[in-house]
């Protein structure tokens, strides 16, 4: 499949109830051939209607964050577990999780990125371990199939506990020198 039959069969996708309360499927935004992607759980109320991801508050701390590390939505690729919004922002059910993971994997074959950047506990769960601890092991790196996967705390998680923005600094600084390591050409202009 390429890019653009992907993004047709998302944005018709009806794999799962979400389908029947969403104004916009969210695909993703960036680069397709990004190396580094940046993945979170699902779309909230901003991102349904624009059909863009992480574009309310979150959104623009996220944005904040990117360049503390000279990243912006122009050199990463952003995208979500599920492509449609949970009720009440609530986390995504693991059944919405499965229907809708077949599309974010296609994109992470797509794109073929050097780095993955899980954001929270949700996109680590699926795209780490079933068993992550955010909590414990955010900042911590794992491979698989040889790409580098990390995971930080959710943008909307610091807005709501903005003690722990220190240590995703720290965090990101970290990322910043894997990607200088691993993937130097997304700092070039």
């Amino acid at each position: 499949m390429d890019w653009n039959e992907l993004k047709q069969k998302c944005l018709a996708c009806r794999a799962c109830a979400l389908c029947e309360t969403r104004h916009n499927v969210v695909f993703g935004i960036g680069p397709e051939t990004a190396k580094v992607m940046l993945i979170g759980e699902g779309p909230g109320e901003q991102e349904d209607l624009r059909g863009e991801p992480f574009v309310g508050a979150a959104g623009q701390l996220l944005d904040r964050m990117l360049s503390i590390v000279d990243l912006s939505r122009r050199n990463c690729y952003i995208a979500n577990i599920v492509k449609c919004r949970p009720p009440h922002n609530r986390d995504p059910l693991l059944i919405e999780q499965d229907a809708c993971y077949p599309w974010l994997s296609e994109q992470i074959r797509l794109i073929d990125p050097k780095i993955v950047i899980c954001l929270g506990r949700i996109a680590a769960m699926k795209l780490i371990r079933e068993d992550f601890r955010i909590t414990r092991e955010h900042g911590t790196w794992f491979e698989k199939d040889g790409v580098q996967y990390t995971a930080i705390y959710h943008p909307s998680a610091l807005l709501r506990d903005p003690a722990r923005r220190p240590e995703t600094f720290r965090d990101l600084l970290q990322i910043r020198e894997r990607i200088r390591e691993l993937a130097p050409e997304t700092y070039a202009e």
